[in-house]
C-alpha cells in the first residue's frame, strides 16, 4: 500500500517511495518544477521575467529597476528592487509545463529558498560573471546538496565588460567543487557580447528584436577548429560519468562521432545523477541566451517535493501545493500530518500575485489552493486517517529500523511518538535558522492588539523564520529574525498589508548562554494544588554538548532508579527540562552546547503533568546557576569586494570591530576580496559604512557563522548594551 493523494509532502524516499518515484518520473515527463538561485543582484528575476516573455505568458518585458516585474508583486520588493518572499510561476515551453520558484537572495530570507528547494525537481543557479561565485552562492548551493538537487548554472549579464566566463567556470571548481560541463561560449567583439558558440550543436547563437529572434547559423571553419577542442573536453568529461557514451566511443574509436543526441542524453544522465552541472552563458538584461536556458530545463527529468503558504489579501491564507500520487480536486477533503482535518475549497493556477481557478490537478503539477485553515509549510496532506497512520509507521521503521507491528491502534504510535516528532528526528522538517536579532513589537493602541497578533499569526505561519514570544518578564511581544531587514519588511508589511502602525523597540543582538562547567544537583518539590498532593523528586546533571540537549544515564544505578518510568512519563519530563534551556540565567537567551542528563526521577502517585513539567524546568534552573553561565555571542561571515586603492582604509576600519581577516586576495586587475569574520554587536549598519569608506565602490555581504564564547570584559559591555546603559 503507498501513500495515496499526497499533496505537500517531504522527499518520496523518506518513506522508502523509490518505486514510485520512477513511476512517477515517467509519467509527468511534460512537467518541470525547477527553482531560481543565486547571490542577491545576480539577476534572478530578470532572468524569470523573460522566460515568460519568452514563452508567450506575459507580453512585456519588465524590469526590476521600474519595479515592474511579475514576480516581485509586494510593495517592498519594488521599492527596494529585491526579492523578499519566493513566487511561483508557471509557463509553458516546448510541449513541457515549467513549474519555476523565484527566491531571494538577500541571507535574511533563506529560510524562503529552503522552503521553495523542497518543492522542485532541480535548480538553476545564476551566476553574476563579473562576481563569480559569491557568499550567498555558496550558501543556496550548499542548500541545494542538502535536498539532493540536481542543477544548472547559468552565467548571467556576460554583456559586462568586465565579465570572465572563464573565471566563473574556475570559481565552480574551486568554491564549489562542481564539476562544470561547459555548453556553451561567448564569442565576444571588443567587450560586446556578439553571440553565444553551442558547443554541442556547434551552431552560433544571434538574439534580435528583445530576444524574440533566435537565429542559429553554422560555425565558420575558424570558430569550428576552436569550438571542438572544447567540444572534445566536454565529451571527456561527460564520458567519464556515463558508461553509455563511454562505450561508444571505445567502439567507435572517436570523440568525433558522438553526435548531438547522445551527448544531449548522456547530459542529462549525469545532471540527474548530480555528477556534473552544466554551464550556460547569456545576458538576461540584455535578452540574449534565455531562449537556450529554457531548452536546457526541459531536457531535464527529475522528482518534486515540498511547498510553502503565503497569503493574499482576498483570498486569505493559500497553501502551494505539489501533487504526487493521484488527483486532488477542488472541493476534496483532506487530512493533515497534524490530524486536522481539511478542506481545499479551491485551486488556482499561480503567476505570482495573480490566479487563474482551475478544478484539479494531477500527479507531479504544482498549484495553490484556498481553504486550508491550519496546514504549515512541510505538512503532509493525504486522503484519510489510514494513509497517516500508515505514513507514520513507515517513518517509524525507518526511526527504529526495526519492523512495527501493523496494528490499527493509534495509543502505541502517540505513545512512541508523533508524526511531527518523528518527521523532526529524522530530520524531514526543514531546519529553521536561529534569529540574530530581536525586538519588542507594541500595538499603536489596545484596540489593534488583537488584529496585531493575528497579523504575526499570519506572518510567521508564511516565514517560519521570523519569530514570536510573548516574554513574561517583560509583559511584552518580541519578534526574532535573520537580520535588520527581515524586521524593517514585517514593520513595513504590517503597515501595507494590515493597516497597523506597529512600534518595534531597538533591535537587540540574539546572545546565546552556555554553561560554564558541568553541575549536578537534586531537588524535591512538593505541592498541594486543589486538595491532591503533587511531589516529584529529580536529580539531574548539565555539561557540555553540541549535539544532544537530553540523554538518560544507562549507569547500573540510574537504570535501577528509571527502570520503572513509563516512556510517556520521560516525555513529558524532557519536555519541561528541555524547555528550561530557551532561556538562560543571564539575558534570558536560547542556550547552546548544553546537555540535561537524568539520574534519577521519583513521582508521587496523582501528580499532573504540567506539575512535572514544571518541576523539571525548575530542577534545571538551578543547576544552571550552580555551573556558572556564560554568553556565546553570533559571529557573521563577510565577504567585501573593494577596489585596491580603498582595502586599507576598510581593514583599519575591521580592526576597530573586533574582526578577524581571513584573506585578503585579488579578483581581476583592480578589486580585492577581504574574507572576514566579525562579532554581530559590531556590525551594526556596517553595509552604509562600507559604501561610505570605498565612495560607493565596494560591495558586501554577510551570513551567519556560528557563535563564540566572550571575555568577561565583552560580557559586561553586553549587558551594558542589554540594559540600555550604553
Amino acid at each position: 500500500m503507498l501513500l495515496r493523494r499526497i499533496v505537500l509532502f517531504r522527499p518520496l524516499n523518506y518513506f522508502n517511495l523509490n518505486t514510485s518515484i520512477r513511476n512517477l518520473n515517467q509519467s509527468r515527463k511534460t512537467i518541470r518544477n525547477i527553482g531560481i538561485l543565486a547571490h542577491i543582484d545576480a539577476g534572478k528575476t530578470t532572468t524569470t521575467e523573460r522566460m515568460l516573455f519568452y514563452s508567450g505568458k506575459t507580453h512585456v518585458l519588465g524590469e526590476v529597476h521600474h519595479g515592474n516585474t511579475v514576480t516581485d508583486c509586494l510593495a517592498q520588493e519594488r521599492e527596494r528592487g529585491i526579492t523578499i518572499c519566493s513566487s511561483a510561476v508557471s509557463f509553458d515551453w516546448k510541449d513541457c509545463r515549467i513549474n519555476l520558484l523565484d527566491t531571494p537572495g538577500h541571507i535574511d530570507f533563506t529560510m524562503e529558498v529552503e522552503q521553495s528547494l523542497g518543492a522542485v525537481d532541480g535548480v538553476c543557479i545564476i551566476l553574476d560573471a563579473s562576481a563569480g561565485v559569491e557568499a550567498q552562492t555558496i550558501t543556496v548551493w550548499s542548500q541545494a546538496d542538502h535536498h539532493e538537487l540536481p542543477r544548472i548554472a547559468f552565467a548571467n549579464k556576460m554583456d559586462r565588460i568586465d565579465a570572465d566566463f572563464e573565471g566563473t567556470i574556475k570559481d565552480l571548481k574551486q568554491k564549489l567543487n562542481a564539476v562544470p560541463a561547459v555548453l556553451q561560449w561567448p564569442l565576444k567583439e571588443n567587450g560586446k557580447l556578439m553571440g553565444i558558440i553551442d558547443i554541442v550543436r556547434k551552431q552560433l547563437l544571434t538574439f534580435e528584436n528583445e530576444g524574440r529572434s533566435l537565429r542559429r547559423a553554422p560555425l565558420s571553419s575558424e570558430m569550428e577548429d576552436h569550438i571542438m577542442k572544447k567540444r572534445h573536453s566536454l565529451i571527456d568529461t561527460i564520458s567519464g560519468f556515463d558508461d553509455d557514451l563511454a562505450d561508444f566511443i571505445i567502439t567507435s574509436n572517436s570523440l568525433d562521432e558522438v553526435n548531438e543526441v547522445q551527448l544531449l542524453d548522456a547530459i542529462r544522465r549525469a545532471t540527474i545523477q548530480r555528477k556534473i552541472i552544466p554551464v550556460l552563458l547569456g545576458s538576461a538584461y540584455k535578452n540574449t541566451g534565455v531562449q537556450p536556458l529554457m531548452d536546457a530545463v526541459v531536457h531535464q527529468d527529475f522528482v518534486g517535493k515540498v511547498f510553502k503558504v503565503t497569503h493574499d489579501k482576498q483570498k486569505g491564507a493559500l497553501s502551494l501545493i505539489r501533487i504526487l500520487s493521484g488527483k486532488l480536486r477542488k472541493g476534496s477533503k483532506v487530512v493533515t500530518s497534524r490530524g486536522n482535518n481539511e478542506n481545499v475549497q479551491k485551486l488556482y493556477e499561480a503567476l505570482a500575485d495573480e490566479y487563474r481557478e482551475i478544478q484539479e490537478i494531477t500527479e507531479g503539477d504544482i498549484a495553490v489552493g484556498s481553504g486550508l485553515k491550519s496546514t504549515h509549510t512541510g505538512d503532509l496532506l493525504l486522503s484519510n486517517t489510514t494513509a497517516l497512520k500508515y505514513a507514520q509507521k513507515k517513518l517509524l521503521k525507518r526511526l527504529k529500523k526495526e519492523p512495527l507491528p501493523m496494528s490499527d491502534s493509534t495509543e502505541s504510535l502517540d505513545e512512541i511518538s508523533d508524526f511531527e516528532t518523528i518527521s523532526s528526528a529524522l530530520g524531514l522538517v526543514p531546519k529553521i535558522p536561529d534569529a540574530v536579532y530581536f525586538c519588542s513589537i507594541e500595538p499603536p493602541s489596545l484596540s489593534y492588539q488583537v488584529p496585531l497578533e493575528n497579523a504575526l499569526k499570519q506572518l510567521q505561519r508564511e516565514d517560519p523564520s521570523l519569530r514570536v514570544n510573548f516574554d513574561e518578564t517583560t509583559m511584552q511581544t518580541v519578534l526574532g529574525g535573520m537580520g535588520e531587514l527581515h524586521l524593517e519588511i514585517v514593520k513595513s508589511r504590517l503597515r501595507s498589508e494590515f493597516k497597523i502602525d506597529a512600534d518595534l523597540g531597538p533591535l537587540q543582538i540574539a546572545y546565546k548562554e552556555t554553561i560554564v562547567e558541568e553541575a549536578r544537583d537534586s531537588i524535591l518539590i512538593e505541592k498541594e494544588i486543589a486538595g491532591a498532593k503533587q511531589s516529584v523528586l529529580m536529580e539531574i546533571s548539565l555539561v557540555r554538548d553540541r549535539n544532544e540537549t537530553f540523554a538518560v544515564d544507562t549507569s547500573p544505578e540510574a537504570t535501577q532508579n528509571l527502570q520503572l518510568i513509563r516512556l510517556r512519563t520521560l516525555n513529558v519530563f524532557k519536555k519541561g527540562a528541555v524547555a528550561a534551556l530557551s532561556r538562560g540565567p543571564i539575558l534570558g537567551g536560547n542556550t547552546l552546547n548544553t546537555q540535561i542528563i537524568l539520574h534519577n526521577l521519583k513521582i508521587g502517585r496523582g501528580t499532573a503533568d504540567s506539575f512535572l513539567m514544571s518541576s523539571a524546568a525548575q530542577c534545571v534552573q538551578k543547576v544552571f546557576l550552580k555551573g556558572g553561565c556564560r554568553l556565546l555571542e553570533p559571529i557573521m561571515s563577510i565577504e567585501i569586494v573593494s577596489p585596491s586603492d580603498r582595502t586599507s582604509k576598510i581593514l583599519s576600519d575591521l580592526a576597530k570591530r573586533r574582526a578577524t581577516i581571513l584573506n585578503v586576495g585579488s579578483k581581476g586587475d583592480s578589486n580585492k576580496v577581504i574574507s572576514v569574520l566579525a562579532p554581530l554587536a559590531e556590525l551594526s549598519g556596517y553595509s552604509s559604512v562600507i559604501r561610505t569608506i570605498s565612495s560607493g565602490a565596494a560591495t558586501m555581504s554577510m551570513q551567519p557563522h556560528g557563535y563564540t564564547e566572550m571575555t568577561p570584559f565583552e560580557e559586561a559591555a553586553a549587558l551594558r548594551r542589554a540594559q540600555g546603559l550604553e
